[in-house]
């Protein structure tokens, strides 16, 4: 997956296993492989703007203390 240029260092590719959808935000949980799931709370209107579901690829994000999906354009 090639992303735009960003400025966290700590980029990595996943794919969506499991979408939790609440009111106003929702939890993603990501494989990253090796036996790791990383999981992000983001808003609702995010998860619908990425169109994330299940078998997404996607590329966790992690920059000081946030994490951050993105999808490739």
């Amino acid at each position: 997956m090639k992303l735009g240029r960003i400025s966290a260092r700590n980029v990595i590719a996943g794919k969506v296993v499991e979408v939790k959808k609440g009111t106003v935000a929702a939890q993603v949980r990501v494989d990253i492989g090796g036996g790791n799931i990383v999981t992000s709370s983001i808003t609702v209107d995010s998860l619908d703007n990425l169109a994330l579901r299940p078998g997404s690829d996607v590329a966790v994000i992690i920059k000081a203390s946030s994490v951050i999906l993105g999808v490739a354009e």
